[in-house]
């Protein structure tokens, strides 16, 4: 009945779907059509058949890659073993070949998987730029397969046991006929483990896991940056039947600041300086990132681009060491809007200014200037006589 039935269509998702959610959908599919949801209808037992069949294909990602290209084609087995081309199917059955021969040196064996422990879970905590300055708390919010409450995680109810599977009788494996050769495949029944619950879980159909929305609260210590990781160890996606438990990753994301930008540990800010304060020299008080004022005092002569540094004053180390320096770069400002009194004593200055030599960048730029060109006019002048 649905032997051919394509194997996204029987999970319900998209071709495109990532492995979680492949996960979530058989979960999902499993649950509905367990023969222990749905006793004595045939129909539905040969759907949760087709519904294994389809998630042992797709959660791997080179027999997933061979069903993508030929579809059921890739795996039948009967006939002389040959796949869409007239060949041997590398992606059939000589791939179950080679994974039972290899797979004792892989550390699959022969026998029965061991409880497989959850997977890891990954979270994006976006923070402030004040808030990995200082460190902070973060709650956090995900769903992610938890043990049932049901059945405390086990699977079962109240009194179930684990019994040998009877597809495979025990050995995680069942064996087909291909041709000259004896294949081994994962029991659908089963999926490896060998056993199967004698009266499986109603809520959760005897995996021992359900999603649900967690929440947790995350201390993120002072001095994190943008891509740090941090570990929640056994908070991740919960173990079938009781196997341990994933981890959980929370990576930062830090978001711009106005006028604070960091490098590591040093942190920087552009300060606009007047011509006037830049020619004269004066102090300027700017609020730090830890709540202290920051004193600057202004050399007189001070060119645009100058930067102070201020040992100590930067991001802390997340170790708890010597934290990084602030680096306050001066960014000339020229006024916009003069008054005509201004005007005129800037007048006044550039006649005085004209005169002396207080600009030495400018005259040292204009002789080279004034050198050039005079070689330049030589060269073209004609040779005398």
């Amino acid at each position: 009945m649905f032997a051919e039935t394509d194997y996204y269509t029987l999970l319900e998702v998209d071709r495109g779907a990532d492995e979680a959610t492949l996960k979530a959908a058989y979960r999902r599919a499993a649950m509905k059509w367990h023969p222990d949801r749905n006793p004595g209808d045939s129909g539905a037992e040969a759907r949760f058949k087709a519904v294994n069949e389809a998630w042992e294909v797709l959660r791997d990602p080179q027999k997933r890659a061979a069903y993508d290209r030929f579809g059921h084609a890739a795996f039948r087995q009967g006939g002389n073993g040959r796949g869409p081309f007239g060949a041997a199917d590398e992606f059939g059955a000589f791939g179950d070949i080679f994974d039972s021969i290899f797979g004792e040196f892989m550390g699959r064996g022969r026998g029965p998987r061991q409880p497989q422990r959850g997977s890891d879970v990954r979270y994006d905590l976006e923070i402030s730029f004040e808030q990995a300055f200082d460190g902070t708390e973060a709650e956090v919010s995900f769903d992610v397969a938890q043990a049932c409450d049901s059945c405390g995680g086990s699977g079962g109810k109240p009194g179930a046991r684990m019994v040998s599977c009877t597809t495979c009788g025990g050995r995680g494996q069942v064996r087909m006929q291909n041709g000259l050769f004896v294949v081994e495949r994962t029991c659908p029944a089963c999926h490896g483990a060998g056993a199967q619950i004698s009266d499986p879980c109603e809520r959760c159909g005897g995996d021992g896991r359900v999603d649900r929305r967690k929440t947790l609260k995350v201390k993120v210590p002072a001095g994190v940056d943008e891509g740090t990781r941090i570990r929640l160890a056994q908070e991740g996606e919960a173990g079938p039947r009781g196997a341990p438990p994933g981890d959980l990753y929370i990576f930062i994301h830090m978001k711009p600041h106005a006028v604070w930008k960091r490098d590591g540990t040093t942190l920087f800010a552009q300060v606009p300086v007047s011509f006037v304060t830049a020619s004269l020299g004066g102090e300027l008080s700017i609020p730090g990132l830890d709540r202290k004022p920051v004193e600057l005092r202004i050399p007189a002569g001070t060119q645009t681009g100058r930067q102070f540094r201020i040992r100590g004053r930067g991001f802390p180390t997340l170790n708890g060491g010597q934290p990084g320096d602030l680096v306050l770069q001066v960014e000339l400002e020229t006024p916009t809007r003069l008054t005509a009194r201004q005007k005129e004593l800037l007048e006044e200055f550039r006649c005085i200014e004209e005169g002396e030599s207080n600009c030495p960048k400018a005259r040292g730029f204009w002789e080279r200037v004034k050198t050039a060109w005079d070689e330049l006019t030589d060269s073209a002048r004609p040779n005398a006589g």
